[in-house]
């Protein structure tokens, strides 16, 4: 593969990853401690086991991504839709961190040779672009998720992370008058929280 769209196409992914991860931190910065372990009904997730679940699926997929297995032989699945009563708000985001320190280590030190390669995930060969997109939209799924049960313990309280409704037009001129990086892939989901922010401000 060229080299310079597997380094474009990597830098890109990474900071997509890391635009959802912001993403869902500034959700989770909204919600009450109990309110991450409330389920809707019987069959929804609660944010606790969501976050659970991503870390899990994080240090299955990354760890020894190169060179062993996606799904690893000691992941216990199931278990990661289950959330032990002793557990707390702090062991979800120590949890929560250490899936995504596990992620970066792998993507980071990629090579455009590596691309070359060949990763399997349950026994099927991926590439590393199909093991990558793989993840990231399995994640962008589950933050949306995370997002949608803030919102919605939060209600009329919720701080948007989306352009408010009727003011696209608006967020549009917002971004032509910015010459920092707000627009970046990083940074994209910030641009839309600071427009909301500087909105409620100016009400």
């Amino acid at each position: 593969m060229n080299e310079s769209i597997t380094e474009a196409y990597l830098s890109d992914a990474i900071a997509s990853f890391r635009a959802y991860k912001k993403l869902a931190e500034k959700a989770l910065a909204q919600v009450e401690d109990e309110e991450y372990f409330i389920t809707l009904d019987e069959e929804s997730n609660s944010i606790a086991v969501i976050m659970k679940h991503i870390a899990g699926n994080m240090l299955s997929r990354w760890t020894d991504f190169l060179t062993t297995d996606g799904e690893k032989p000691d992941r216990h699945r199931d278990m990661e839709f289950v959330i032990e009563p002793q557990t707390t708000k702090d062991d979800l985001l120590a949890y929560w961190e250490k899936g995504w320190s596990c992620l970066f280590s792998a993507l980071e030190p990629l090579t455009p040779e590596d691309f070359d390669r060949k990763v399997l995930i349950r026994g099927q060969e991926h590439t590393i672009v199909q093991a990558i997109n793989r993840q990231l939209t399995h994640y962008a799924y589950h933050i949306g998720q995370i997002a949608f049960l803030a919102k919605h313990f939060r209600s009329s309280e919720w701080k948007s992370l989306s352009i408010p409704r009727n003011r696209s037009a608006e967020f549009n001129a917002y971004l032509d008058g910015k010459t920092d990086d707000k627009a970046s892939t990083e940074h994209r989901f910030d641009a839309v929280a600071s427009f909301a922010s500087e909105s409620e401000s100016k009400q």
